[in-house]
């Protein structure tokens, strides 16, 4: 008999924004509607409903004895680090018997790299495909902001992956809260550095008070500046990219395959600019210390054999 694979559990974050949750709770629809081999449920940590006990009680009644919770989070902060684990605690002592998985969150991954430039494109009115193009391009990039520094960093690294081989003037970091700077003095300092041509980004999943909050600041930024032509793009949105990459996390969290994150390793994935380093053998790094024995750092065929 075939054992059926584990459900799974879409965790979000929610919002006070009645569009941004019906955006979720459309997006776990879609993800049940594409994968009928699967229970699907998803809920919210606050602000929305439902919440995510709901949720796992939609399992249970459903059957559902064993699942994989996914963050629906481009960055591991509070949320994903304490709150989720410790709702999912409370739920396998609410529910006898049941166990899980918990996967990592999504970002800062190709997949959405790529919905991101495509958000650029559309805001740019699809005037700048090209790396020429783009020369004069300054990407602002604004995350969530948190209280946590990893979690900021991980909208540091999105921002550079952006910016390395696409042929933007550069691509900055602001957050909306929380964090510094803010979009107002990130827009500043986009201006410092010389730009006179700024897209701001959210770095965010679905429409909310967030994400609406950027634009604001942003349109009230460049009434203060006519001088500097500033242009608002879209969030990422339930792209199909997205879609996979929450199955590929899923996938992730059932094998146990939690590795470190190599999802934007060159050597693995082709990025704008070094798609001749995917596969290449690696060979180590001569040290006149060595003792003779090799110790390398191989990818051969990128099996990516580090010690995850």
């Amino acid at each position: 008999m075939t054992t059926a694979p584990p459900a799974l559990l879409i965790a979000g974050h929610g919002t006070r924004d009645d569009a941004g949750a019906e955006a979720f709770r459309d997006f776990v629809r879609e993800l049940g509607r594409r994968h009928p081999e699967l229970p699907v449920a998803g809920g919210f940590i606050e602000l929305s409903p439902p919440p995510l006990g709901e949720a796992v009680a939609e399992l249970v009644e459903r059957g559902v004895r064993r699942f994989a919770a996914v963050p629906l989070m481009l960055v591991s902060a509070g949320h994903a680090k304490g709150d989720i684990p410790a709702a999912l605690a409370r739920e396998k002592e609410r529910h006898p018997g049941l166990s899980y998985s918990y996967g990592r969150p999504l970002g800062p991954h190709p997949g959405l790299l790529s919905v991101l430039e495509r958000r650029l494109d559309e805001a740019l009115g699809g005037r700048a495909r090209t790396p020429a193009d783009r020369a004069d391009v300054t990407v602002l990039l604004v995350g969530r902001g948190s209280t946590d520094p990893d979690a900021n960093a991980e909208v540091h690294k999105a921002a550079r992956l952006l910016w390395e081989g696409r042929g933007y003037a550069g691509v900055e970091t602001a957050f909306v809260s929380l964090a510094a700077p803010d979009v107002p003095s990130g827009l500043d300092r986009c201006v410092r550095l010389g730009a006179r041509r700024i897209v701001v980004l959210p770095y965010f999943l679905f429409t909310g008070v967030l994400p609406d909050r950027v634009r604001l600041q942003t349109e009230g930024w460049s009434a203060a500046h006519p001088e500097v032509e500033v242009l608002s793009a879209d969030v990422i949105g339930p792209e199909p990219e997205l879609l996979d990459l929450v199955m590929e996390r899923y996938e992730e969290a059932v094998k146990g395959d939690l590795r470190m994150n190599c999802d934007s390793c060159v050597y693995r994935v082709a990025l704008p600019g070094f798609e001749e380093k995917v596969g290449l053998p690696q060979q180590p790094h001569y040290h006149p210390d060595d003792d003779g024995h090799h110790h390398g750092h191989h990818h051969g065929g990128h099996a990516h054999s580090h010690a995850h």
